[in-house]
């Protein structure tokens, strides 16, 4: 058998270690936790509360108006509201058809004005990006939003900063169906079913593909016994339930 003799000094430092860690490992699960149950200021969301068996739709839109009116005839007749990130110069080229979308009770986002490049931009013109599409889906609605999702995923430094400042919350997404690449309707509905899990985030798009696969996304999510939340409902209970959590 073997016996460690420590000096106090020895074992002062040991305690101290051995403290650090402990909180290191604490602040990190609780981080962890916080990743997924509350947004954090100024940071982009990818997620809501994993607590909640809940699943939002979103769609970004700066083409395929086409496809909008047959998107629109599965949410209502499957009793979905979902999140719509709309460009500003779509919105200026079809404001009725923007209205439309808001009066069926869905939420509007902002997806920039021009579809550049945000990181390519300073925080300055990235605001302009934003406050002008906020003018324009105005006009078209007479609401304002607080929503932004970014062109191409885009979420640099310049860009979180500029939604910031603006007033905005940066939503991405947990699970991307890729349907701009237009693939066959079952590939998006595995993608999204196999991949969803609560508080899961889903970007679509306005395509063919994607207006073929929706009523079979909602009928397998659903049978998976998820309900469907707008962005804004989602960040609610994220919010509800972090308050409670400090508490």
């Amino acid at each position: 058998m073997r016996f460690y003799v420590f000096n106090r000094r020895t074992l002062k430092r040991k305690i101290l270690y051995m403290t650090l860690a402990a909180m290191l490992f604490g602040g990190g699960l609780v981080s962890l936790y916080n990743s997924r149950t509350q947004p954090v200021m100024g940071q982009p969301v990818y997620h809501g509360d994993s607590r909640y068996k809940e699943i939002a739709l979103t769609f970004n839109v700066f083409w395929g108006e086409e496809y909008i009116p047959g998107l629109l005839d599965i949410l209502k007749e499957n009793n979905v509201k979902s999140t719509f990130f709309m460009g500003g110069t779509w919105v200026k080229k079809f404001p009725d058809l923007t209205k439309k979308i808001h009066l069926q009770g869905h939420e509007i986002g902002s997806h920039g004005y021009s579809h550049p490049h945000p990181d390519s931009l300073s925080k300055s013109a990235n605001i302009k990006e934003i406050e002008k599409a906020e003018g324009v889906i105005y006009e078209a609605i007479g609401v304002r939003t607080d929503l932004f999702a970014p062109p191409y995923g885009e979420r640099g430094p310049a860009v979180l900063q500029a939604a910031q400042e603006a007033g905005y919350t940066t939503i991405l997404w947990s699970v991307d169906t890729i349907d701009w690449q237009r693939p066959d309707p079952g590939t998006i509905v595995a993608r999204v079913v196999q991949k969803a899990e609560s508080g899961s985030i889903v970007l679509m798009h306005p395509t063919e593909p994607t207006v073929k696969a929706l009523p079979e996304i909602i009928k397998g999510l659903r049978e998976e016994g998820y309900s469907f939340v707008t962005v804004s409902g989602m960040l609610e209970h994220m919010r509800t339930e972090s308050a409670g959590f400090r508490q």
